[in-house]
């Protein structure tokens, strides 16, 4: 996989690992059976796990605080952690156990830096994997996962691998027959556009914030417990949803449910606090790979490789209008027209390039000021990661769900979407002093799926 040896760690890979910062992600896998630990210990042992080069070094940093990864022996004892059972109730559930063990870790526990920076925590009939971000994004890491697993109808096939496409790549294929002239009025728009959310970003990271709500948070808002709830959904209605809508992506529907689902909620928790039109705003994470879809690792290594490893995503800001009364379908129109804004200019490119420039102008602690004050005034992130469309199994141990989320930010609210064998499960992740109930806020954004889906039944192609 190459010599990394004394590597510097990449931009992204530095903010990350910022004490302001610190984020880790947590993939929760809900297993059938019991975990058999000599199993489990074998399949990391045989696995590009212990090979890769971000999965066998050691965070390092040098007499001026520049961090560099260095290569390190891994004991397989020291990342696998076996929980006490005694810390949990026997009755409970593996969704309630999990849900609880990882709400208590996104608070304020950090991973030992005398060690490579992941661990797997086993659970009953769960296994929590826990990676640092500067490891790489939520797509280097699931395709690292699944070269840990295999079919679950064949136990000797990894699984397979999820090609992305959609709107990005019909987007490339229309370019190549634009006219010169369609060409200049697009790189007109472009450049106008970039610049239109280039400024917004700006503001919004300076002195622009969101208004505060039911559901808002602050600084000091990331120390607050946590609280997980689960929305799931079926992939064959968010698909009828935006096959009779028109030119609508997946996400577009993920963000028409998010705002009709926060609208029904702001209804529910404080009524007639909100105007019509009133808005919030979220942040998106965008994968910036020129291909799209989860990767073999073993290719992502490669120095040419079109889909690199490591933190390759952008930042996308997504307005929510608070709406009454307009019909299931138009909140996906909606989102479907916003994204189209968003594509004219390449938004989560600069914000991308951008970041990196400015740490290198501006240094370190001023870019994670920024960016704590960025979240601080915006009110949720969202994100949504394609996994395995197939059933699959780790250690032999079939898989029954995959969820992920993040160490806990300023905002009160994050939201992390994991497809898997033809479900999708939204990870709610809430400041439960500040959503005390978000079993509704789950429930919310599960109905409106579904009255989207019942009106797309009974349609023509939306208009």
């Amino acid at each position: 996989m190459g010599n990394f040896s004394d590597e510097p760690l990449s931009p992204a890979a530095r903010l990350m690992v910022h004490p302001t910062v610190n984020s880790t992600i947590h993939c929760a896998l809900g297993l059938k059976n019991s975990v058999d630990i000599n199993a489990l210990k074998s399949t990391i042992k045989n696995s590009l796990m212990v090979t890769h080069p971000r999965f066998c070094s050691l965070l390092s940093r040098d007499k001026s605080g520049r961090e560099y990864w260095i290569p390190s022996e891994i004991d397989i004892d020291r990342h696998i952690i076996i929980v006490d059972k005694n810390s949990y109730s026997a009755g409970d559930t593996t969704e309630k156990i999990a849900h609880d063990y990882v709400a208590d870790l996104c608070v304020g526990t950090k991973l030992s830096s005398d060690k490579p920076l992941w661990e797997i925590h086993v659970l009953e009939k769960c296994l929590v994997f826990r990676l640092h971000h500067a490891l790489g994004d939520g797509m280097s890491l699931m395709s690292m996962l699944l070269a840990n697993c295999r079919k679950a109808e064949d136990p000797e096939a990894v699984p397979t691998l999820v090609a992305g496409g959609g709107r990005r790549d019909k987007g490339r294929a229309e370019k190549k027959k634009r006219s010169l002239i369609r060409t200049l009025i697009g790189f007109i728009q472009m450049v106008f556009f970039t610049l239109i959310f280039t400024l917004e970003f700006v503001a919004r990271c300076l002195w622009i914030s969101d208004r505060k709500t039911v559901i808002s948070g602050g600084d000091g808002v990331e120390m607050w417990p946590r609280k997980i709830v689960n929305a799931m959904f079926l992939i064959k209605h968010m698909k009828m949803v935006k096959e009779v809508v028109g030119d609508a992506t997946i996400n577009d529907v993920l963000i028409g449910v998010i705002s009709a689902g926060l609208s029904r909620y702001f209804d529910h928790r404080s009524p007639n606090s909100l105007k019509e039109g009133d808005r919030i705003t979220g942040i998106a994470m965008v994968n910036l790979r020129e291909k799209s879809g989860l990767q073999d690792v073993r290719e992502m290594m490669k120095k040419d490789s079109k889909c690199r490893w490591g933190n390759e995503i952008g930042t996308v800001l997504v307005p929510i209008y608070y709406q009454k009364g307009i019909k299931p379908l138009q909140y996906v129109k909606s989102a479907k027209e916003l994204t189209k804004l968003k594509k004219r200019g390449p938004v989560a490119y600069w914000s991308h390039k951008c970041r990196n420039v400015s740490m290198s102008l501006a240094g370190m602690e001023i870019m994670s000021w920024v960016g704590h004050k960025f979240l601080c005034q915006t009110t949720f992130t969202i994100s949504n990661v394609i996994g395995p469309q197939e059933k699959i199994t780790i250690a032999g141990n079939p898989i029954t769900f995959i969820r992920v989320n993040l160490t806990s930010s300023p905002q009160a609210l994050a939201m992390n979407m994991v497809s898997y064998a033809g479900k999708a499960d939204l990870q709610i992740l809430v400041a439960k002093d500040i959503i005390p109930d978000p079993e509704f806020l789950a429930k919310c954004f599960e109905d409106c799926l579904l009255e989207m889906k019942e009106a797309a039944s009974t349609q023509l192609p939306y208009k």
